[in-house]
């Protein structure tokens, strides 16, 4: 999972004690009375009753409001399957046992989960610690499920953090900067709890975490659209955590693309794997994010200024990412027959891509139907790397127009041995190897071929898969894929990784009964069982664009 966990929290200015600090706890907000909402259509999408994808006519009036209601039912029962008809899969319930075994309590309120709760590893390092990005499909499960309680405390305790002063060996972050990770400490002797964040400075390769800002708002809104309830997302913390997030990633920079440049480990992918510039992982997830706070905002006199803001670097960056990252198999025989070194604005190579450099495997990848965003786009250099967390997240937040998700989803089942094998989902393919993996790498011993981030199969990518394929209308490829898991999964403990070209064996480094691989699962089966959940994790097409997705005559229910 994260190369970035490793343990060692040291005495550090960022390193500060919550319970040191007056008691702004989490009572000052939770206490707040919750406003009766109307039910009605968000401004910020669509209803997904205007798409023909074949739902049930009671699934679509849950979709066609504020929220998605996850429903409550009993403590151990996923509401999701009390509303359905058919018997769960006996998984299901062990799944949600291990879940409730991560939860992590400060002041005996629970405010997140652990990444792994694998007691036969010998080194914890700093698994046992509370991630942001690893939270998101615990929250999402809890939400599906009519807990929403812990995804509050866990925003509100992350709001909380980002006020403090971070710094790395003497360079301080950004005000905006959101903790890669927490811990709570417990005290027995003095009955009090301390809460130890890292923001980068334990990690390995020393990594501030770009992405955790970009997930913090991702998840408000999903809060927001799951219990209809508006006053967080409006309170003065929130609005402010939100505008110094964007204050961070809306700078403006030497650099002339409307895209956000990043370093080594920003993404999930977080050790040497040659992703740094534009990647596509952070790229969508700037474009969710940016698009989820256009709708959070409120218009007042600051809120006004970020709105036009992102208004602004959402028409660029769409422009950008649809145009020069994607990829099908006529853009590769343009690009195959580029003339190099053109000048002036009617040059068609504009990045001066040399078409020897396209490697040789993506030939025989590229089907006729289908096409995919690419990895990376520079000058002189394409990484034509598929990365499955940037696509299904292209879908999700519509940066991907409906013909080009529809191809994604035509490129995952055509490849459906090299992205998926036997256990899902490929974090990337295909591998580096042999000396393009000593360069390029660093002969980092984690990253060998088809092993962790490079080439591994990582479980916890079925959920944004089963969204995918919901919102496309494919949900034959998600059950497919959930299939295998159930094969797999519970009778290997639940393992971070899989390893091999098919992920046929257990992750030489994997920790067993990792959280983000269970909740990954129940997210999932949650989903397909209940299509409307959908509505909290994706964006429909703007108002200027409404292009309808055509039903796949596949869709069964």
């Amino acid at each position: 999972m994260e190369g970035a966990k490793e343990f060692g929290l040291r005495n550090v200015s960022s390193h500060c004690s919550i319970s040191d600090m007056d008691d702004y706890d989490l009572s000052r907000l939770l206490d707040k009375p919750r406003l009766n909402i109307e039910r009605q259509r968000s401004f910020d999408e669509r209803s997904l009753s205007e798409l023909s994808i074949g739902l049930t006519r009671a699934g679509l009036d849950n979709i066609d409001s504020t929220y998605s209601p996850g429903g409550r039912s009993g403590f151990d029962t996923p509401a999701s399957s009390a509303r359905n008809s058919f018997e769960p899969h006996p998984m299901v319930a062990e799944a949600w046992e291990a879940l409730r075994r991560s939860l992590v309590f400060f002041r005996s309120q629970p405010v997140g989960t652990i990444a792994a709760y694998d007691h036969a590893s010998e080194e914890v390092l700093n698994y046992d610690q509370v991630f942001v990005r690893d939270f998101v499909p615990s929250a999402l499960a809890f939400l599906m499920n009519g807990e929403p309680e812990i995804v509050k405390n866990f925003l509100l305790k992350t709001l909380q953090l980002q006020g403090w002063e971070k710094r790395i060996d003497r360079f301080k972050l950004g005000e905006g900067a959101m903790p890669a990770s927490f811990k709570v400490l417990h005290d027995p002797i003095r009955k009090s709890d301390t809460i130890v964040a890292d923001f980068g400075e334990s990690a390995i390769g020393r990594v501030a975490p770009v992405d955790s800002g970009f997930w913090w708002i991702i998840l408000l809104r999903a809060y927001t659209k799951s219990t209809g309830d508006l006053t967080l997302a409006e309170t003065e913390d929130c609005q402010k955590g939100m505008r110094l997030i964007l204050t961070l990633c809306l700078s403006e920079g030497f650099d002339t693309f409307p895209t956000l440049l990043c370093a080594d480990g920003c993404s999930m992918i977080d050790r040497r794997m040659g992703i740094y510039g534009y990647p596509i992982e952070i790229q969508a997830l700037f474009f969710m994010a940016l698009r989820c706070a256009l709708a959070l905002l409120k218009p007042d006199a600051e809120g006004k200024e970020f709105i036009e803001r992102i208004a602004k670097r959402l028409h660029a960056l769409s422009y950008h990412m649809r145009g020069y990252f994607w990829l099908d198999f006529q853009q590769l025989n343009d690009i195959y027959r580029y003339k190099t070194e053109e000048y002036s604005h009617t040059a068609v190579n504009k990045f001066n891509v040399i078409p020897d450099s396209i490697p040789d495997w993506v030939f025989d990848f590229m089907p006729c139907r289908g096409g995919y965003f690419i990895g990376n786009v520079s000058p002189a250099r394409m990484d034509f790397r598929w990365f499955a967390l940037g696509n299904c997240v292209a879908i999700l937040s519509s940066l991907a127009t409906p013909e080009q998700s529809v191809a994604i989803m035509d490129l995952i089942e055509s490849r459906w041995e090299e992205l998926v094998g036997e256990m899902p989902l490929k974090i990337c393919y295909p591998a580096i190897e042999s000396h393009e993996w000593r360069i390029v790498t660093g002969c980092d011993p984690k990253n060998t071929r088809w092993s962790y981030h490079n080439g591994g199969s990582w479980p916890v990518l079925l959920w944004m898969l089963t969204a995918a394929c919901i919102k496309t209308g494919r949900p034959q490829i998600a059950r497919r894929a959930i299939e295998l898991a159930e094969s797999r999964l519970l009778k290997d403990a639940w393992p971070e990784y899989y390893d091999g070209k098919l992920g046929r064996y257990i992750g030489k480094q994997a920790r067993k009964y990792q959280t983000w691989s269970i909740a990954g699962y129940l997210v999932a089966k949650m989903m397909l069982e209940d299509p409307s959940h959908l509505g909290m994790i994706s964006l429909e097409e703007d108002k200027q664009m409404k292009p309808v997705i055509k039903r796949s005559s596949s869709w069964t229910c």
